[in-house]
C-alpha cells in the first residue's frame, strides 16, 4: 500500500468532535465545496504517514443513516458508492451511548471501521471510565482514544487506518435481531442474492432498509433487474411483521437501542453519581429564564464594540499600503485613462474594500469562539421562546446566526429545519442578518456621523434590528402565508470545551480566503465597471456620465430618504456584493482612501440620512449569490425574486420613516 493514497471518511454525531479531529489531521491542507447535486458542505483534506498518503473527507454529521436528511442521505452514500478505504468512526465518550446507535448503522454497511473514543477527559471529568479494549472486542473493530482539543491521538488514528486498510477486513457482523426480523430478512436477501450485477449496497443492509420502508432504497431497487421482486417481498414481510407484532422500522430501532443499552453496560463505569458537570453548572447561568437573554445580547454588543475599536488599527495600517501602492503608481504611467482605470478603479476601489479585512476576521474569531466552546447553541435553546412566539423554533435561529457571516452558507444551514414552512421562512428572513459584506459600509458610515464611543453600539443596534426584523417579519409569513402547527424544538446541548487555536484559525483562513476571493473576482469586476461608467462618455461634469445617469434615473426614488444619485449608483452596485458600495463610492468620489470617503459623505448628508442608508443596506436585496442560492434551495424563481422585491420595498419604507423623523426632530 506504500505510496498509494488512502480515502478515510470522517463519521459521527454533531458535537461528538469531527471537525476538531479533521483539523488536526489535516492542518491547512483541505478544501470545502459541496457535494454534486446538493448543498450539504464538503470537506477534504490530506495527510501523510509513514509513507502512505491520506485523502481525508468529513462526512456532514448525523445521527442515524435513514434518508430523513440531506446529510444522512449524503454520508450512506459516499461510503457506499465511493468505497472509502476505511471509515473513521467518532463517536463522543462523554455521550457514549447514544453515540453507538449511529456506530452500529455504520457497521451494517460492512466497510471496515476505526472506532475513535474522543474526548475521554471530558468523560473522565464527568466521572465516566471507559473500557476501550472490550469496546473493540465486542464489535469486533480497532478503538482508539483521543482528546481532540489538545491533539492527542492524532497520530494513532493514522496509525491504525493504515494498518486497517492494509488489512482491507470488515468487521463481522456483531448484531442479530430478533427472530421475526431476522427470518424477514433472510427472505429478501435470497431474492437480493439473485441479483448479479448493479447491486452496490450490502444485501443484508438493503434488506433492513426495506423493512425500515426506506424510500431511497426503494427507489434505488426499482431501476435494477430483479429488484421489485425483493421490494414485494418486504411489502409481504411488513404486512406480516405489522400484523404480529407491530411497525418493524420500530421494532428495529428498539433492538438496535437495545444492543447499544447492553454494550455501555459493559463497557462504561461511573465512579461518581448526582454531580453536576460544569457545563450544568454554567448552563444555570448562562441559560436561565432571566439571566440567558441579556448575556446573549451582551456578549454580542462586546463582539461588535470589540470589532469596531480593535480592528480600527489594522485597518489603517492597510489604507496607508494601498495609499503608498497608489502614490507609488500614479508617477509611472501617463495622466491618461489607464493610470485613472489602475489607481482610482482597481486600486481605489478593490483596496477600500480590503481594508475592512481586520474587522471581518475580527468578527470571524468572535463567532467562532462561541460556536467552539458550544455556546452558539445555547445560543439557539435561549431564542426558542421568542423564536416560538413567531411561529418557528430555536433551531432556526441556527441559521440566522451563521448569517453574520454569509447569507449563502446560512440558507444552506436551513435545509435542517424538517418542516418544509419553517425552512422556507427561515430562508426568507435570513438575509435580514448583517453579513459581513454590509460591515464595511457600517464601519464608513459609523467612522463618519457618530463619535467614537458610540460607533461601536451603533453598530450593535444594526445586528439588534437585523434580528428584530426577521423575528417579526417571520411572525407575519406564519401568520398570513405559511399557516400551520409550529414544530417541537429538540436539539443537543454539546459540552461547553475551549476551543483550540488551530481550529479558530483555520475558520478565519477559510472565511478570510473567501472575502479575498470576492475583492479579486466580484469586487474588482465591478469596480472596473463603475470606473468606466463614471468616465464614459466623456464628459465636462461626472453627473453628464453614464453613472451620472443611472443615478439621475433612481435620484427620485431614493431622494425622500435624503440619498443623492451617487449613492444611488451605489446601491445599485451593490446588488452585486454589498461591499461594493464602498468601493462604489470611493470610485464617484475619484479617492481611494476611507477616511476621505467618510467625509464627502458628511459632507453629503445628515446623521439622520446616514442611520436611514445604514438601515437601507441592512434590509434591502440581498445580493446576487444569495438570490441564486435562495433558488437553487427553494427550487422556486417566484421566492428568489420575491426576496429582493420584498426587501427592497420594507428597506425603502423603513428608512424613509428614519429620514423623515430624523428631519422633523431636527437631527
Amino acid at each position: 500500500m506504500t505510496n498509494l493514497q488512502l480515502t478515510l471518511a470522517l463519521a459521527g454525531n454533531p458535537n461528538c468532535g469531527k471537525t476538531t479531529l479533521f483539523n488536526n489531521l489535516t492542518g491547512a491542507k483541505q478544501h470545502v465545496g459541496n457535494y454534486p447535486g446538493v448543498t450539504v458542505e464538503k470537506r477534504e483534506g490530506f495527510a501523510k504517514y509513514q509513507g502512505k498518503e491520506f485523502l481525508i473527507v468529513d462526512l456532514p454529521g448525523a445521527y442515524g443513516l435513514m434518508a430523513h436528511a440531506a446529510d444522512e442521505l449524503v454520508a450512506r452514500q459516499f461510503i457506499v458508492h465511493n468505497k472509502p478505504d476505511i471509515i473513521i468512526n467518532i463517536v463522543d465518550a462523554s455521550n457514549l451511548e447514544r453515540n453507538l446507535y449511529f456506530s452500529l448503522q455504520l457497521l451494517e454497511l460492512e466497510r471496515p471501521v476505526v472506532m475513535v473514543l474522543n474526548m475521554v477527559d471530558v468523560a473522565e471529568n464527568n466521572g465516566i471510565q471507559i473500557d476501550d479494549k472490550r469496546l473493540g472486542e465486542l464489535l469486533r473493530i480497532p478503538v482508539i482514544r483521543t482528546i481532540g482539543r489538545q491533539n492527542r491521538g492524532t497520530e494513532e488514528v493514522l496509525a491504525m487506518a493504515a494498518a486497517a486498510a492494509d488489512e482491507r477486513a470488515a468487521p463481522g457482523s456483531t448484531f442479530r435481531y430478533s427472530e421475526p426480523i431476522e427470518n424477514a430478512i433472510n427472505k429478501i436477501s435470497g431474492h437480493l442474492a439473485g441479483i448479479k450485477t448493479g447491486l452496490r449496497f450490502p444485501r443484508r443492509w438493503l434488506a433492513l432498509k426495506l423493512l425500515e420502508d426506506d424510500p431511497e432504497a426503494r427507489e434505488y431497487l426499482r431501476h435494477i433487474a430483479g429488484g421489485d421482486e425483493a421490494i414485494l417481498t418486504a411489502a409481504v414481510c411488513n404486512r406480516e411483521l405489522d400484523g404480529q407484532s407491530g411497525d418493524p422500522a420500530l421494532m428495529i430501532a428498539e433492538q438496535r437501542h437495545r444492543f447499544v443499552a447492553g454494550i455501555y453496560g459493559q463497557v462504561a463505569a461511573k465512579t461518581r453519581d448526582n454531580t453536576l458537570s460544569t457545563s450544568d453548572r454554567l448552563d444555570m447561568v448562562l441559560t436561565g429564564k432571566y439571566s440567558g437573554l441579556p448575556i446573549f445580547f451582551g456578549l454580542m454588543w462586546l463582539l461588535f464594540n470589540f470589532v469596531f475599536t480593535v480592528g480600527a488599527y489594522p485597518q489603517e495600517w492597510i489604507e496607508e499600503g494601498f495609499d503608498a501602492l497608489g502614490g507609488f503608481v500614479s508617477p509611472l504611467l501617463a495622466d491618461d485613462d489607464l493610470r485613472s482605470l489602475l489607481v482610482d478603479g482597481i486600486i481605489g476601489g478593490v483596496g477600500s474594500v480590503i481594508v475592512f479585512l481586520p474587522n471581518i476576521l475580527i468578527l470571524f474569531l468572535g463567532i467562532a469562539f462561541l460556536e467552539d466552546t458550544g455556546y452558539m447553541a445555547r445560543a439557539a435553546f435561549i431564542m426558542d421562546r421568542i423564536m416560538r412566539a413567531v411561529g418557528l423554533h430555536g433551531k432556526s435561529f441556527i441559521p440566522l446566526l451563521l448569517g453574520f457571516g454569509c447569507s449563502v452558507p446560512a440558507i444552506m444551514g436551513a435545509r435542517t429545519l424538517e418542516n418544509p414552512r419553517d425552512r422556507l421562512v427561515t430562508v426568507l428572513v435570513t438575509p435580514f442578518m448583517s453579513c459581513s459584506a454590509r460591515l464595511p459600509v457600517y464601519t464608513v458610515l459609523t467612522g463618519a456621523f457618530f463619535a467614537e464611543s458610540m460607533a461601536g453600539t451603533v453598530l450593535f443596534s444594526l445586528y439588534l434590528l437585523g434580528i428584530l426584523l426577521a423575528v417579526l417579519v417571520a411572525r407575519l409569513f406564519r401568520t398570513l402565508v405559511f399557516k400551520g402547527e409550529s414544530e417541537p424544538f429538540v436539539m443537543e446541548m454539546p459540552p461547553y470545551r475551549l476551543p483550540t487555536f488551530r481550529s479558530i484559525f483555520i475558520h478565519m483562513w477559510e472565511r478570510s480566503l473567501l472575502y479575498l476571493r470576492k475583492a479579486g473576482t466580484i469586487i474588482l469586476a465591478v469596480s472596473i465597471l463603475v470606473w468606466f461608467l463614471v468616465n464614459y462618455p466623456a464628459a465636462d461634469h461626472i453627473a453628464g456620465s453614464y453613472a451620472g445617469q443611472l443615478g439621475k434615473l433612481v435620484e427620485p426614488w431614493i431622494l425622500p430618504l435624503g440619498f443623492d444619485w451617487k449613492l444611488g449608483v451605489g446601491l445599485v452596485s451593490a446588488f452585486t456584493a454589498k461591499e461594493v458600495l464602498v468601493s462604489t463610492l470611493g470610485t464617484l468620489y475619484n479617492i481611494s482612501q476611507t477616511g476621505e470617503i467618510a467625509v464627502d459623505l458628511q459632507q453629503a448628508l445628515s446623521s439622520d440620512a446616514a442611520y436611514a442608508l445604514m438601515v437601507f443596506v441592512l434590509v434591502y436585496s440581498p445580493c446576487l449569490a444569495t438570490v441564486a442560492v435562495i433558488k437553487r434551495e427553494t427550487n422556486s424563481w417566484r421566492w428568489a425574486l420575491f426576496s429582493p422585491v420584498y426587501t427592497t420595498l420594507l428597506a425603502w419604507l423603513l428608512a424613509f420613516a428614519i429620514y423623515q423623523a430624523g428631519s422633523l426632530l431636527g437631527y
